[in-house]
């Protein structure tokens, strides 16, 4: 049975799904206090009871809805018998969730154009314990890795299928551009194995 919100926590949640579906529409600068209290039917002075400003709804519109919260655990709880299969499998996981959550480009160029990443890094503190989780899974796989920081690892990782899931909008269906349905495999391939061909020897 879920948990009954109290009055405090109902508007609170009010004011977040309202916020969250103008900033989506409209950008963080487009959206006023005002809109946001007719959208959650609420007087604009109701708002300040539970939020200092418009930034500190944004920045719990993002906690709330930032895809990482949802990706990271399971990523931490991935099970595979190696890195290859790991990575091939969290590939998939990662560019399903996003299939399913389009918001999130706009969340993630409202953070990054209108405030230059300022939250990001609260993002980051608030993951921590679970991007820690998410390494450690990784590198306990039975391959060998090369001696990169673990860190570094993650972050190349996390940004390879991020800017698989940017560019597929950009690709669409065209093959000349990438846009085959394959081209996650391809991806993969390159995050494990580079670019390079191996030189044969002579």
């Amino acid at each position: 049975m879920a948990e009954r919100l109290s009055r405090g926590e109902s508007t609170s949640e009010a004011i977040l799904q309202a916020a969250y579906r103008l900033f989506i529409q409209n950008g963080y600068h487009g959206t006023s206090m005002r809109q946001i209290a007719q959208a959650a039917n609420l007087a604009v002075a109701s708002i300040y009871n539970h939020f200092q400003n418009k930034e500190q709804i944004f920045v719990a519109v993002l906690e709330r809805y930032h895809p990482i919260f949802e990706i990271l655990p399971r990523l931490a709880q991935m099970q595979a018998p190696d890195i290859p299969e790991f990575v091939h499998r969290a590939a998939q996981f990662i560019a399903a969730h996003l299939d399913q959550r389009h918001d999130f480009l706009n969340l993630f160029f409202i953070e990054l154009v209108e405030f230059r990443a300022a939250h990001i890094p609260r993002l980051l503190e608030k993951n921590e314990p679970m991007l820690t989780a998410f390494i450690q899974n990784f590198v306990a796989r039975n391959s060998k890795l090369r001696p990169f920081a673990p860190f570094v690892l993650a972050r190349a990782f996390l940004g390879m299928f991020f800017a698989y899931y940017v560019t597929r909008f950009i690709a669409g269906n065209n093959p000349t551009l990438g846009g085959d349905a394959h081209v996650l495999d391809d991806f993969v391939d390159i995050f494990l194995h580079g670019i390079l061909a191996e030189e044969k020897s002579a």
